[in-house]
């Protein structure tokens, strides 16, 4: 769609490939979403690159499974850096540029589990109702500097991270039959950040098949 991007992922070999691929359009950094500090090494790098970044896809996380009273608390803290903070460190981040060219749109990924309450999910469901939750502030906080904020929530979409239990179920766990594409939330997730959608924001959108609704 013309966009500029900024990728960064801790998976560097994997990174710089995505990068490649898209060409001159794209660069890779090598980011932990959890280190506050190398998030503005990150927005300096597409300042320097491309001009003050007017999108954020926050999109850094990991799956984190048991329940509450099976989990460690350090375990727990770092789902919560990662999942939770990774994402609140990056809408931050991002505000002075934002507000400097009079608006952006922000999509933070959260989690089909945070829209229900499943046994055995608590580290990774608590910390994407977190990201549930900051997104519908943060709407809010941020409307006067026209600044969207919106929500994506994938269900069971065919990346190496699913289940393989869901993989293999799926045309009994979920209604339309089939695991979704990464493409078919990507598509989602362009349209949230475009000027297409620019009377959206503190929406919540399940991209899921309609396993969850």
């Amino acid at each position: 769609e013309g966009g500029k991007v900024v990728l960064t992922d801790v998976q560097s070999a994997l990174g710089e490939r995505v990068a490649a691929d898209i060409g001159s359009s794209a660069v890779f950094r090598q980011h932990d979403v959890a280190d506050e500090r190398g998030w503005a090494e990150v927005v300096q790098l597409a300042r320097d690159t491309f001009g003050p970044p007017t999108v954020l896809i926050n999109n850094g996380g990991v799956g984190a499974y048991g329940g509450i009273h099976e989990i460690e608390t350090e375990y727990m803290r770092r789902i919560m850096e990662i999942n939770f903070m990774g994402s609140f460190f990056g809408i931050r981040a991002v505000l002075p540029s934002m507000r400097e060219v009079g608006g952006g749109a922000i999509v933070n990924i959260s989690s089909g589990l945070a829209t229900t309450s499943l046994a055995g999910y608590f580290p990774v469901g608590t910390s994407k109702w977190a990201v549930r939750g900051m997104t519908r502030l943060a709407a809010k906080d941020l409307a006067p500097f026209n600044i969207r904020v919106n929500t994506v929530f994938p269900g069971a979409i065919d990346t190496p991270s699913l289940v393989q239990e869901v993989r293999d179920n799926a045309k009994s766990l979920i209604p339309l039959g089939r695991a979704g594409g990464s493409d078919e939330c990507a598509r989602v997730v362009t349209f949230l950040a475009s000027d297409e959608a620019s009377y959206v924001s503190g929406a919540e959108v399940m991209v899921d098949g309609a396993m969850l609704c």
